[in-house]
Formats: C-alpha cells, sequence, structure tokens
C-alpha cells in the first residue's frame, strides 16, 4: 500500500518472488534474508515523498519514480493483469525483481 492505496495484489510467495510495482519492490529489496550468503540489490527510493494530506495528481507514486512521463501525472491507473491472481496499478508493468526468498 502506498500513500491509502493498495499498488499489488496477489498471492503472497507471487509477490514477494516476482513483485512488479516500483513500491513494492523496493520494499522487498530491503527485508532481512535469513541467508546472508544470498544478498539482494537494495533498491532506494529517490524523490519527494509526497504529503498525504495533499496527493499527487495521477499516479501517487509518480515522485518518487526512477523514469518519469507525462502519463504518470495524468492517470492513476486501475490494475493491469500480471497472472490470474496477481496485479498491479502501474502504468508500465516494470520487468520483475526477483529476489532471493
Amino acid at each position: 500500500m502506498y500513500l491509502g492505496r493498495i499498488v499489488e495484489i496477489g498471492q503472497t510467495i507471487e509477490v514477494l518472488k516476482e513483485p512488479r510495482h516500483p513500491y513494492t519492490q523496493a520494499l522487498v529489496s530491503v527485508a532481512p534474508v535469513p541467508n546472508p550468503r544470498k544478498r539482494r540489490k537494495r533498491i532506494i527510493l529517490q524523490g519527494e515523498v509526497p504529503n498525504p494530506i495533499d496527493i499527487p495528481e495521477g499516479c501517487r507514486f509518480q515522485p518518487r519514480r526512477l523514469i518519469k512521463t507525462e502519463e504518470y501525472t495524468r492517470f492513476d491507473l486501475t490494475y493491469v493483469q500480471i497472472s490470474p491472481e496477481h496485479k498491479t496499478a502501474c502504468l508500465k508493468i516494470p520487468k520483475a525483481f526477483s529476489p532471493p526468498i
């Protein structure tokens, strides 16, 4: 969930193994891993954290995106189907980030 909106829905194992929303990818990338030999590449979010009282127009996550386009400032997308039980709220579905679990 980001600024009160669910950004990714699915079976827990599928979302954790292949997060598709950039915010979910960042969250999963910094979660502790039980095996210290399996290191993850951490995704550190940049950009300004929006004020929850003044939510930005369009995609709520757009101020923190690495790649920004005008689409993100105009549209807050409904969910895009990734698989039968996996959906994400993203205009352009990023490549799956596969962290070790």
